[in-house]
C-alpha cells in the first residue's frame, strides 16, 4: 500500500501532530509523518517527534520577512518528499505564494464549526453566542483565512457552565480523533474509483451534448443521441488500472504513447484494438490538464460537424 508523504507545522505542543503521528503507525493508515518543521525551536512537539525518530526542523520567524521564512519553510517540506503539508497549531499566517504552491495537499484543523467564528477566540465566542455546539472542523488550506474547502467537522455539545477552557479541553479530544480520518481520506482521493469518477464525470459534462450513458455495465460519456467518447475503466478485465478510455488516431499514436510514458498510458484489453488508449488515474500527480484535454480530444473525434465548429468557434474568444 502506497503511503502518503505528509509535514506536519507545529509552533508549540503539537498534540495534534503526535494524533497523526501515532494515528499513522497503524498498519493500514495511509500516510506516515515524514517531517515535523515548526517556527520555534522550543516547541515541545519537536522533542515528541525527535524521540519518535522523526526528522524535524525548526526556524524562528522573528528577524525575517514573511515571504523569506515560508520560502525556507517550503524548502524544507520539499526536501523531506512530503507530498502533504497538515497544520497543527502552526501560529503563523502564510503567504499565498507558499499555500498556491499546495493547492489541494495543504490541510488545517480549526477549533470551531466553520465557517461560524474564523480566526482566535474561538470557544469564547461560541459560548458568548449561546449556541448549543462548540466544534472542529479539517479544511484544505487556501490563502483566506479559515475559508477552503471543508473536509470534516465534529459537533461538541456545549454544557451549561462551560468555560473556554473546559470547551477547549472536549474540543480537543475531537480534534485527534477527526484530523487523522480526513487526512486519510484526502490521501487517498487519487487511488479511489469513486472520486476519480466525480471528478473525470465533472470535465466530460462540461462538453457540449456530453451525456452520461452505461456501456456494458460501466460509466461511459457520449455526445447526445450519438458515439461514445469516453469510457472509465476500474480494472476491468483484471487490469490494475482505474482508467480513463480516451479515442486515438489509431496504433500508431497509442502506443507512441505508451512507448512515450508507460507509467501514464496502457493498451486496454478489447478496446485497444480499436486503437482507444487507457489513461491511468490511480497514481500520483495526475496532471488533470491533461485529462481533460483528452476528454475534448476524443468528444471532436466523434462529434458531429455542427458541434465542433462551435467549439471552435467558443476556443477563439
Amino acid at each position: 500500500m502506497h503511503k502518503a508523504k505528509v509535514a506536519v507545522l507545529i509552533s508549540g505542543g503539537g498534540t495534534n501532530m503526535a494524533a497523526l503521528l501515532y494515528a499513522s503507525r497503524a498498519p493500514q493508515c495511509p500516510f506516515e509523518i515524514v517531517l515535523v518543521a515548526s517556527n520555534n525551536p522550543e516547541a515541545g512537539g519537536l522533542k515528541l517527534a525527535a524521540a519518535e525518530g522523526v526528522p524535524t526542523y525548526a526556524l524562528p520567524h522573528k528577524g525575517m520577512a514573511r515571504a523569506d521564512h515560508d520560502m525556507a519553510m517550503d524548502a524544507a517540506i520539499r526536501a523531506s518528499g512530503a507530498e502533504y503539508v497538515a497544520l497543527a497549531g502552526y501560529m503563523r499566517i502564510l503567504t499565498a505564494e507558499f499555500v498556491s504552491g499546495w493547492a489541494g495537499r495543504m490541510v488545517n484543523i480549526h477549533p470551531s464549526l466553520l465557517p461560524k467564528y474564523k480566526g482566535l477566540h474561538t470557544h469564547e465566542r461560541a459560548i458568548e453566542a449561546g449556541d448549543s455546539h462548540g466544534g472542529v472542523t479539517v479544511h484544505l488550506v487556501t490563502p483566506e483565512l479559515d475559508d477552503g474547502p471543508i473536509l470534516g467537522q465534529t459537533p461538541v455539545a456545549i454544557i451549561p457552565g462551560d468555560t473556554a477552557e473546559s470547551l477547549a479541553g472536549r474540543v480537543l479530544f475531537a480534534e485527534h480523533q477527526l484530523y487523522a480520518r480526513c487526512l486519510a481520506e484526502l490521501v487517498t482521493r487519487p487511488y479511489r474509483a469513486d472520486w476519480l469518477l466525480a471528478r473525470v464525470s465533472q470535465l466530460a459534462a462540461a462538453l457540449p451534448e456530453a451525456e452520461a450513458r452505461e456501456s456494458h455495465g460501466s460509466p461511459a460519456w457520449s455526445i447526445k443521441g450519438g458515439k461514445f467518447f469516453a469510457y472509465f475503466s476500474d480494472r476491468h478485465h483484471g487490469e490494475p488500472h482505474i482508467a480513463l478510455l480516451v479515442k486515438t488516431s489509431g496504433q500508431d499514436e497509442m502506443n507512441a504513447l505508451i512507448d512515450a510514458d508507460p507509467d501514464a498510458w496502457f493498451r486496454p484489453a478489447y478496446y485497444g484494438a480499436s486503437g482507444w488508449a487507457g489513461l491511468i488515474l490511480n497514481r500520483a500527480d495526475v496532471d488533470w490538464d491533461q485529462v481533460s484535454d483528452w476528454l475534448a480530444r476524443s468528444w471532436r473525434a466523434v462529434a458531429p460537424k455542427k458541434l465542433t465548429k462551435l467549439m471552435d468557434a467558443a476556443d477563439q474568444f
